[in-house]
């Protein structure tokens, strides 16, 4: 079971020995690998950080529509008359209106908030009475800050579905303190696209176009806004209806491709049925007229409807190139990012500079390992050479476990595996030791190694849990790099025990049943 088990998770790092042609006409099991990291093959690193403020205006916008509604409810007033005033929401009821009617409704809007927040007391909204019939309602602090994180946890999920969606290899996609979001995509180069695919927030929405007022006169009717145009249609501005027809979010598909007509690439788009009963409706209702397909409050295009669409399904076109139209479908199939991301750090690591970092890693760990390989031949002879054995299949034993969960390896990663050859050879250095006291206690060989392994095993345990609790430290508080050190450390760890108390024993046990020795060669 012992040399099944080794050879099991040993045959897991074979994959990474051969070229990906090879590997990818084997069965879907065998294809795990190892994934060089950024700082090993190359790649784009960019940092992004949830615009706040978007994020308070949001919340602010959402708190004014949640007080229209009870105003409108319970009849206290024209909801027209709220109004947002810097980060407040404010509304005075009407002459005659129940304020203690006002007050109770109103503090139904402010919850308590979930986890350690709620347990604190805290609440999403303050609602002050200021007098005269006029109310405050202001977003809290905790609230806005819980908002920004499920805006990381949002935006993390959505962008692993937009960077998958380029075909890129194996990205690394995580949050990085409280509103940040850290993208590693090894192997790239060129990041000018990802960027653009990243700091797009793909709010899609389709209206109408207003046509009661030219575009050029600079006025809007209250219901309109003047929107500019997109791509080829940057020049031109529009007057697009406030009310939305069809919102992105009812999109279940879109795919690129070309007109029939005229060659040109498309985007294919198809709605779910809440948004195949709208959009039919309303191109019903407008045959003749144009309406707008808004992308972040840009018109990328304004058809006008010839016929009404009833099959849920249509084409956005808009003078896109293919790579254009491609990125389109993209965002539009991975979803809206729930506040714009503003990138705050970019850097590229060439292939020359990755390359220079695994040679000197690797050396790095053929001479640490070759002098620990001497160091155990020189002070314990034959038992030193049973260490060696056990730690070269260790180390082939973690890339094995690392292939297994296509992890990646980065270069304090190749830190941790050389640190692991020291500590794994730290365990047969506490065993061997033991052996020596059982000796010169009179002991026979045969009980002098037995006790050796059975005595050593608690202090071994000791130690190394003791480096797994630090290394799962690392882990869950650290980022990039250093959660790619605790990684290979703590795999380390885990197989360092296995071939110290079983894989080292076997051979020694091996060699006593073959030799019969009187003494031992210690």
């Amino acid at each position: 079971m012992i040399l099944a088990t080794t050879l099991l998770v040993c045959l897991f790092a074979v994959p990474n020995f051969f070229p990906d042609k090879v590997v990818q006409g084997w069965p879907k099991w065998a294809q795990r690998h190892i994934v060089l990291g950024l700082d090993l093959q190359g790649g784009s690193h960019i940092l992004l950080e949830v615009d706040a403020n978007a994020v308070r205006k949001q919340k602010v916008e959402a708190l004014r529509e949640d007080v229209r509604r009870v105003v409108r409810d319970n009849r206290l007033g024209s909801p027209g008359g709220v109004t947002i005033r810097g980060n407040n929401v404010e509304f005075r009821i009407r002459e005659g209106a129940d304020p203690q009617l006002a007050i109770t409704k109103f503090r139904e809007l402010s919850q308590p908030l979930g986890g350690i927040m709620g347990a604190s007391g805290a609440r999403s909204v303050d609602v002050v009475e200021v007098g005269g019939g006029l109310y405050r309602f202001t977003v809290t602090e905790p609230a806005f800050l819980e908002r920004i994180r499920q805006a990381v946890d949002q935006s993390i999920q959505i962008i692993e579905r937009r960077v998958n969606l380029l075909g890129t290899v194996e990205p690394s996609i995580q949050r990085q303190g409280a509103d940040r979001v850290l993208v590693q995509v090894p192997g790239l180069q060129d990041p000018s696209r990802l960027k653009e695919i990243l700091k797009a927030t793909a709010q899609l929405t389709f209206r109408m176009v207003d046509q009661s007022t030219p575009p050029e006169a600079g006025k809007a009717p209250p219901d309109s806004e003047i929107l500019p145009g997109s791509g080829a249609e940057s020049q031109q501005s529009y007057l697009i209806e406030k009310r939305v027809v069809v919102v992105g979010e009812d999109l279940i598909d879109a795919q690129p491709g070309f007109d029939q007509r005229n060659g040109e690439p498309i985007v294919s788009f198809r709605f779910n049925a809440n948004g195949s009963r709208n959009f039919a409706r309303a191109t019903q209702d407008n045959v003749g007229r144009p309406f707008a397909i808004v992308l972040d409050n840009k018109v990328i295009s304004a058809p006008v409807i010839r016929e009404p669409i009833l099959t849920g399904s249509g084409q956005i076109s808009g003078s896109f190139t293919v790579e254009q139209a491609n990125d389109l479908a993209i965002l539009l199939r991975a979803g809206a990012l729930p506040a714009p991301l503003t990138i705050i750090e970019e850097r590229t690591v060439g292939p020359g500079l990755g390359q220079d970092s695994i040679d000197k890693g690797t050396r790095a760990a053929w001479i640490g390992s070759l002098l620990v390989i001497i160091f155990m031949f020189a002070t314990y002879g034959l038992f030193g050479l049973f260490a060696n054995i056990a730690v070269a299949i260790n180390v082939a034993m973690i890339f094995g476990v690392l292939s297994l969960l296509n992890a990646t390896l980065t270069l304090p990663g190749i830190a941790g595996i050389v640190l692991t050859v020291g500590i794994a050879v730290d365990s047969n250095v506490l065993i061997y030791e033991r052996i020596r006291e059982e000796v010169r206690g009179g002991r026979s060989p045969l009980n002098a190694i037995d006790a050796g392994f059975t005595r050593a095993l608690s202090t071994i345990l000791d130690s190394n849990i003791t480096t797994f609790i630090a290394a799962a430290v690392l882990f869950y508080i650290g980022t990039g790099p250093v959660r790619g050190f605790a990684v290979t450390l703590g795999i380390g760890i885990i197989t360092t025990v296995f071939t110290a108390f079983t894989l080292t024993r076997l051979l020694v046990a091996t060699w006593v049943r073959l030799f019969r020795p009187q003494t031992v060669p210690i």
